[in-house]
């Protein structure tokens, strides 16, 4: 027996029709209407309306409503989390799970770029707890990320406040307060971008952008530098009672035994632990070096997360061969490739933020990068190669092992060829890491999985 099932509001309504056994067994939000429905009139089905959902959206779940699977790559990411919001609405909560899977882990680039609209869709939704999740540790070991992003001035400003009031927001305190200053200074285009320009009412109007937020920075947990030359300058937009006892405490006129802990809470930094590398190529001090590249650190800055190196994949263990590359790293993200090069001390490697696939395209991603190590047994002499050209930042193809760029580096590529079986030609990135064109072997390679802990 088919359900009439009207979707949509006037003058956008379409009618679809399903069976009822198929309704009744799959979405329980159905099965509860499907069931008061025959009781209130006597046995008899009448037609359901779903005027919050769109037609064209509806017509996608009960594609997964009859399948059980939905091709996700053929949607814009504003659909899939329109088609989340439907599947809630309808208590498809396998659906959800898998939508939001396919989101973190596959989508993270657009997530971290849009951190504003996928905060609000999964804190606006019980359903969504892996999607809040990810947002809250993003939020908190990766603000950079949010800070970062080509929408991070149009957040709102209850979402700062909520970034910025975290305990365990892993940045620095003069970092929270320079990136609050440029949020205020992007809300009114007018205002100067330095405080030497400022005017009276310049002043004034960064006060009241900014007055909501203030109450949130830690300035008694800034160096007496610090504060000196980030928020001097701008002590006209601070609160009386705050500018005058910040003034006495970097001048060193308060009490001599008050301590910043005692008006400042310090945020609860993360103690870096990484832990043995299980690597036949790379040492503690190369995963600590590629970590701070991944967190976009200088080399003397300290890492404050905490990260596992998951080995997915060693070519001797698993087999020197791209399908079983492919076996083993096929839909893991934030990977890193090493790989020594044969009869030297050379090691090569690249990070990939998004996961490695065999469909033989390439992927565009703008934080990966390449590198060298001339010595296995030291960090010192060393390349660091970012990616230039966004679009063949990653290639993927079921033949080859892990691809980057047009040329830059691949691996197990040449197979047929005597003189080697990979190459590392500069083309995508912005600098070569090899001082030789000629095509080489590898001994062994290994992937590792970055995980946070």
């Amino acid at each position: 027996m088919e359900n009439i099932i009207e979707v949509g509001n006037d003058p956008y309504v379409k009618i679809f029709r399903a069976h009822m056994v198929i309704l009744y067994c799959r979405s329980p939000y159905l099965k509860r209407i499907l069931s008061t429905s025959m009781k209130e009139n006597d046995g008899i089905l009448t037609h359901i309306k779903l005027p919050e959902i769109l037609p064209e959206i509806f017509q996608i779940i009960l594609r997964y409503i009859y399948g059980g699977k939905l091709i996700l790559e053929e949607y814009d990411i504003s659909d899939i989390i329109k088609i989340m919001e439907a599947a809630s609405k309808l208590s498809l909560q396998e659906l959800i799970d898998y939508l939001q899977s396919y989101l973190i882990e596959k989508k993270t680039n657009w997530i971290e770029q849009n951190f504003n609209m996928i905060y609000h869709a999964s804190f606006e939704n019980n359903s969504f707890l892996k999607l809040q999740e990810y947002c809250t540790n993003l939020i908190s070991d990766e603000p950079d990320k949010i800070f970062k992003s080509l929408n991070f001035f149009s957040i709102p400003e209850k979402l700062l406040i909520s970034i910025i009031q975290n305990d365990n927001l892993q940045m620095s305190e003069v970092q929270v307060w320079e990136h609050v200053l440029k949020w205020g200074l992007a809300q009114n285009s007018e205002l100067p971008s330095e405080p030497t320009s400022f005017s009276v009412d310049d002043f004034n109007t960064l006060k009241n952008i900014l007055q909501q937020l203030i109450p949130f920075i830690r300035f008694y947990n800034l160096t007496s530098k610090e504060f000196s030359d980030k928020v001097l300058p701008y002590m006209k937009i601070l609160p009386e009672d705050l500018c005058m006892d910040l003034l006495k405490t970097f001048l060193n006129l308060s009490d001599p035994n008050s301590k910043p802990d005692d008006k400042s809470k310090p945020r609860k930094t993360k103690k870096i632990n990484l832990k043995t590398i299980d690597s036949k190529i790379i040492t503690y001090q190369h995963a600590e070096l590629i970590l701070k590249w991944v967190n976009r650190l200088e080399i003397t800055d300290e890492l404050t997360t905490s990260h596992e190196f998951e080995l997915l994949f060693r070519g001797s263990r698993d087999g020197s061969e791209p399908k079983k590359f492919h076996q083993f790293c096929d839909g893991k993200s934030h990977t890193i490739t090493v790989a020594k090069v044969e009869d030297s001390n050379e090691i090569l490697g690249g990070y990939n933020p998004i996961a490695w696939n065999s469909d033989c395209d390439r992927n565009t991603t703008k934080d990966s990068f390449i590198f060298s190590f001339e010595n296995n047994n030291g960090i010192d002499n060393h390349i660091l190669s970012h990616v230039v050209n966004e679009q063949w930042a990653i290639y993927n193809h079921d033949s080859c092992g892990p691809l980057f760029g047009r040329s830059d580096l691949y691996f197990w590529n040449f197979e047929s060829s005597r003189n080697g079986n990979s190459m590392s030609i500069k083309d995508s990135y912005d600098k070569s890491i090899r001082k030789s064109k000629d095509l080489f072997f590898i001994e062994e390679l290994e992937v590792f999985q970055i995980i946070k802990t």
